[in-house]
């Protein structure tokens, strides 16, 4: 009776033998690198190629072949097709790339702003799934478009380092406030009561509403502490804004100064602040000063209501 001999147990270190693991358990991966990840794993263990095969379904040959792969290139080479294997493409050729172009350069004959899958299918006679694979593996999303905004202030670089100087590095003995308005805000109220939310309904409340005018948002938040003052004006002129600051004044020690970062106002609107603001009847700190934000940069004041981090 003939006997075979069973292959010696693969070498696995440590760290492949956890790579290994998790390719394994893993649900996203290619069905082929899972199966071949399981069968190496039980040749590290011992098992015989034979029965390796046996318990996955697959070809003595195919293990074979995987383990000496796998001694050559390590985890890199799990289900990695050679060249020359594998399916062979039923696109014809040039397919991918005028995908690819059409989708860059050209735009629906019906006046869309971009494709969809099943536009650009119909217009080249392929199917929107294969469109869809076709995108993804070159990162395109015709659907979305990311904003920007390029300053035009010409003094961006000194206003810039500025803000973030006092930021980052504000003086002793003062507080750094990020000033914001919101304008126009609307004051509306339900026509009917609305009900509250309770087991198996959601809460309730009209479709329709009252107006009842508009008001406007002062705000400041102080950078160091996250504390927001706020008031609501029935305008937004400079005296409003100054009457606001000198508000801030009032929730302020009088032996702190008082750093305001604002948005890029208009200069008469902001001289008029800066000499009604610490007028002889106000008692506030000793200094005060407005940092204004270079143009076009709302990021740049932490905390208003139009930058990623504001409310």
């Amino acid at each position: 009776m003939s006997t075979r001999l069973a292959a010696p147990a693969l070498e696995v270190s440590d760290g492949q033998r956890v790579a290994l693991e998790g390719m394994a358990r893993s649900s996203s991966l290619p069905h082929r690198s899972v199966v071949q990840a399981r069968a190496l794993l039980l040749s590290a263990d011992g098992v015989a190629i034979y029965e390796v095969a046996r318990r996955l379904g697959v070809a003595s040959n195919s293990v074979r072949s995987w383990r000496r792969r796998f001694a050559e290139l390590g985890v890199d080479g799990v289900g990695v097709i050679a060249p020359g294997r594998g399916r062979r493409s039923w696109l014809a050729p040039g397919t991918v790339s005028e995908v690819v172009r059409v989708t860059l350069e050209e735009t629906p004959d019906d006046g869309s702003t971009q494709w969809s899958t099943r536009t650009l299918a119909k217009r080249l006679g392929i199917g929107k799934d294969t469109v869809a694979r076709i995108w993804a593996d070159h990162h395109l999303k015709p659907w979305r478009v990311e904003t920007f905004k390029v300053s035009t202030d010409p003094e961006f670089e000194a206003k810039l380092c500025d803000v973030v100087g006092l930021y980052m590095d504000p003086p002793e003995r003062a507080i750094v406030f990020s000033f914001d308005e919101k304008t126009q805000v609307q004051a509306l109220d339900r026509t009917q009561p609305s009900l509250p939310m309770t087991k198996g309904r959601a809460g309730t409340m009209t479709h329709d509403y009252r107006r009842h005018g508009t008001t406007d948002l002062f705000a400041a938040m102080n950078v160091a502490t996250g504390e927001v003052l706020y008031d609501t004006k029935a305008r937004h002129r400079g005296a409003e804004v100054l009457s606001f600051f000198k508000w801030i004044d009032l929730h302020v020690p009088q032996d702190l100064d008082i750093h305001v970062v604002l948005d890029n106002c208009r200069p008469t609107r902001l001289s008029r602040c800066a000499s009604g603001w610490h007028t002889p009847n106000v008692t506030g700190g000793t200094c005060t000063s407005h940092r204004p934000a270079p143009r076009g940069s709302t990021w740049s004041r932490v905390g208003s209501p139009s930058s990623p981090n504001g409310g």
